[in-house]
């Protein structure tokens, strides 16, 4: 642009002075009348005399005409090619300008671009990507070697996270266990009195709260890693199986689900996949209010079909299918309290919950939705969350079927 510019502002100027210099005035003199050279003097003639020689006059006002309207064609012929050749050949070079440079920034910010794509593909599961670009030794190099040196830093930095967090949930899972088992023998003792019993009833409940968070500590350590086993696995048994369990919660009998499941297969780690379908459905069911609805949907899908999140799951809702290959669409949406939706990312963190629920320990830490998240993303898939505008959470995990 800066250069179509300056090359209209150099023509323009040309022009000027062009034009200037045709519109100034001029006089055109007869010096002198010269005989044709053919015409012969005789010898014997007198010399010539200083009379002047016969010429045929022109009336001055119509030569005067005829030299001026040749002028004026004439300079408008120059004006227009003063004009029009600059014009075509600044068009012409300023392609050819516009070509090469676009060629050489493209080529130019080629590893920034390398920079970029990196960067935003990382997450806490793609920590082991790196540039690694070759090449001179110049800045764009020095900003990607100091990249990679960062992103060496936060991967161990998050693996040791991830041992520490899995080998706390172990030790301290150990002496629970034993702690429960204990208990459980007490229970059963026919000679134990009605005052122990209640006692270690009271214990077992504690030790159970202290064992849950425990073991989705572990269970998140656990599915932030790569799966070791991925074979094909249909979620619609998974689905009926986890029902199955939570209608022996008290809570689960206080809502109703209204199922529409599809035979869907998905490649993964069977005992992951299990345990993502069963947070999803339980976060639903704990997360809901009395007399509730929870609507759950499970399909196979090969193609976008640009719906938004959740179609098919229940009133008000959206799902489609992305991506050209298969895939798995798992969708549960559930009434409850009113989230904002400025909180719905923070709910896939764990030990989050929403203003609302912060103060009601007894319904969990909070780990549901981010064992979910880890489980989907070493899998491959996406999950995404929407605030219902009369209450609720609407989940829609995607997962890829080869």
């Amino acid at each position: 642009m800066l250069f179509f510019v300056a090359g209209s502002t150099l023509v323009w100027i040309g022009y000027l002075l062009v034009a200037r210099a045709l519109g100034q005035r001029f006089v055109v003199k007869v010096g002198a009348v010269r005989l044709p050279p053919s015409t012969p003097v005789p010898e014997s003639s007198p010399a010539p005399t200083a009379s002047p020689m016969p010429v045929e006059e022109v009336p001055p006002p119509e030569y005067a005409q005829e030299v001026a309207a040749a002028y004026q064609e004439r300079a408008e012929v120059v004006h227009d090619e003063v004009l029009r050749y600059p014009v075509l050949v600044m068009i012409v070079v300023g392609v050819v300008a516009l070509a090469f440079g676009h060629l050489v920034a493209d080529r130019a910010l080629r590893p920034l671009n390398r920079v970029t794509e990196t960067a935003e593909r990382l997450s806490e599961s793609t920590l082991h990507e790196r540039i690694a670009l070759r090449g001179p030794n110049d800045e764009v190099k020095r900003l990607a070697d100091t990249f990679d040196a960062m992103l060496d830093r936060l991967h161990r930095v998050f693996d040791a996270q991830r041992r520490f967090i899995a080998n706390a949930s172990h030790e301290l899972r150990t002496p629970l266990a034993i702690n429960r088992t204990v208990l459980e023998v007490s229970l059963e003792d026919p000679e134990a009195s009605p005052d122990l019993k209640a006692m270690a009833r009271a214990l077992l409940a504690t030790n159970a709260r202290y064992e849950r968070p425990i073991e989705g500590l572990l269970l998140l350590a656990q599915s932030e890693q790569e799966p070791a086993v991925r074979r094909a696995v249909d979620l619609r048994p998974d689905v009926l199986s986890v029902l199955d369990q939570l209608d022996m919660q008290p809570r689960k009998r206080q809502v109703t689900v209204h199922r529409d499941l599809a035979p869907a297969v998905a490649q993964g780690d069977p005992l992951l996949l299990e345990r993502c379908v069963y947070h999803l459905l339980e976060n639903a069911v704990k997360y809901n209010v009395r007399g509730g609805d929870v609507w759950v949907t499970v399909r196979a899908a090969r193609v976008r079909d640009g719906a938004a999140p959740g179609a098919g799951a229940g009133p008000g809702s959206g799902s489609g299918a992305h991506g050209e290959g298969g895939e798995v669409v798992v969708t549960v949406e559930n009434t409850g309290p009113l989230v904002s939706p400025h909180e719905v990312d923070d709910l896939f963190e764990p030990f989050h919950r929403t203003q609302g629920e912060r103060v009601r320990s007894s319904r969990g830490a909070g780990r549901g939705l981010s064992i979910v998240r880890a489980i989907v993303t070493v899998h491959g898939g996406s999950v995404e969350a929407r605030a219902r505008p009369e209450g609720g959470l609407a989940v829609t995990v995607r997962l890829p079927s080869t």
